[in-house]
């Protein structure tokens, strides 16, 4: 079993890059399906969902070739199968981007429910529902959805809640359609303002990407494009906290320092200084921080994806403070977790009450999830003693190079691999 080991107490200083945002890639990965010619693809970061991504397309017939570690040139325009392979499809959550983008391309797909990390219920009802006003006819067989139509045409798509995943599934459907798609009170994430400005870059008619309501024209032919993928927001959040949590000086280049917004008001309220430059942020402390508050929400609120970070951070300062999840069902399995390392938590339904000590120890622990093992790798950085993490492969399906990365920075951090042992426990077991 490989785990990650850290002997906290060092303190992080110096310059860290962030690579491509996974949230957007694991979407225009897909999208590339819907372009009539060949695409290149840039700033593509190496994690294992963008991996299993790219092996899809291979095994529906695409050619996939890399450039260099971050640029792929992808020609989906021989692609004839609708159909994702099944335990391929299972092992990430994003392989419902695949339903938007054969839909729109072919008017069928088959994709396996979704995957990836365990936060409570998936429902793809309103991808489901956004299919049906364009046209499409859907079921779900043996945990198979399948999806198809005659033909796509424009429609008025309300969500009922904010969804992420729904807003870009409905834009992958209808950029084809004929005539207009308007999507109302869509989610309004960067990764999502990517996709859209992807695609536009190939010919589609996407206005509104980044507010509430998005407008889609339906074009007959996309081109092929050269495109480099936006940084990662949650990458470059988890980087901020880390610096907090270890008391340094970290300079983190290549962001778009107003993605971070939400992230950098909360640090700057728990103490932490904060400063923007045009394509980096720099933080570091100079005074004891302090308790806070915070509740997720959509963007530009803050960012569920940062909820186990910052929960790390609060345990270290004194006081109590509340974290209150509206998202996700289930993304408090990290707590027990951080209990071993010495945090005093207490749940209460969807509010994580947490008595701040100043203080966690190494212990053994299990990443749960893919932003739960960055939580740990925060609280490992800031402990005392030594402290290792199972289940690391939920790390790296979002974040590249993490421990290296971190090593560069002044992290006592490395990737082991322990013959004989397996994961024999469940989080918080």
């Amino acid at each position: 079993m490989d785990k990650f080991v850290i002997k906290g107490g060092n303190r992080l200083t110096g310059d860290i890059y962030v690579s491509g945002a996974k949230n957007a890639a694991v979407a225009i990965i897909p999208a590339v399906i819907l372009s009539d010619e060949p695409c290149v693809l840039e700033n593509v970061p190496k994690i294992s969902d963008v991996s299993i991504g790219l092996k899809i397309l291979a095994e529906m017939g695409a050619s996939v070739n890399m450039i260099d570690d971050t640029t792929f040139r992808i020609d989906a325009t021989n692609l004839v199968n609708s159909e994702v392979p099944y335990e391929m499809a299972r092992k990430m959550r994003a392989s419902y981007y695949f339903l938007g983008a054969c839909l729109g391309k072919f008017g069928k797909a088959m994709v396996s429910m979704p995957g990836g990390c365990p936060l409570g219920d998936r429902p793809i009802d309103m991808h489901l529902k956004s299919f049906e006003v364009l046209g499409s006819k859907n079921d779900i067989i043996n945990g198979v959805v399948n999806v198809e139509c005659d033909h796509l045409y424009g429609g008025h798509i309300y969500f009922d809640k904010v969804s992420v995943g729904a807003t870009m599934n409905a834009i992958l459907a209808s950029v084809k359609a004929d005539g207009l798609t308007i999507i109302e009170n869509a989610a309004r994430e960067p990764h999502i303002v990517d996709l859209a400005n992807f695609l536009n870059s190939m010919g589609a008619d996407i206005m509104g990407a980044g507010t509430d309501v998005i407008k889609v024209r339906g074009v007959k032919h996309l081109r092929g494009t050269t495109y480099s993928i936006v940084p990662d927001q949650i990458e470059a959040g988890t980087y901020m906290i880390a610096a907090a949590a270890t008391h340094g000086d970290v300079m983190i280049r290549n962001v778009i320092p107003k993605h971070l917004e939400s992230i950098t008001a909360k640090l700057i309220k728990i103490g932490v200084n904060v400063e923007e430059y045009d394509d980096a942020v720099r933080v570091w402390t100079t005074r004891p921080l302090v308790k806070t508050n915070v509740k997720t929400s959509p963007h530009p609120g803050f960012p569920t994806d940062m909820q186990p970070q910052i929960a790390t951070l609060l345990t270290l300062v004194d006081g109590p403070s509340l974290v209150t999840e509206t998202i996700w069902d289930s993304r408090f399995a990290y707590v027990e977790e951080l209990r071993r390392m010495g945090a005093n938590i207490t749940i209460d339904g969807k509010v994580a009450i947490i008595e701040g000590t100043g203080k966690l120890n190494g212990a053994p622990v299990k990443a749960c999830d893919l932003r739960a093992g960055a939580a740990l790798i925060i609280a490992g950085l800031a402990a005392d003693g030594i402290t290792e993490i199972e289940d690391i492969h939920h790390i790296e399906r979002g974040y590249q190079d993490m421990d290296g990365k971190l090593r560069g920075i002044g992290a006592d951090i490395e990737k082991r691999y322990f013959p004989g042992e397996s994961s024999i426990k469940t989080c918080g077991a």
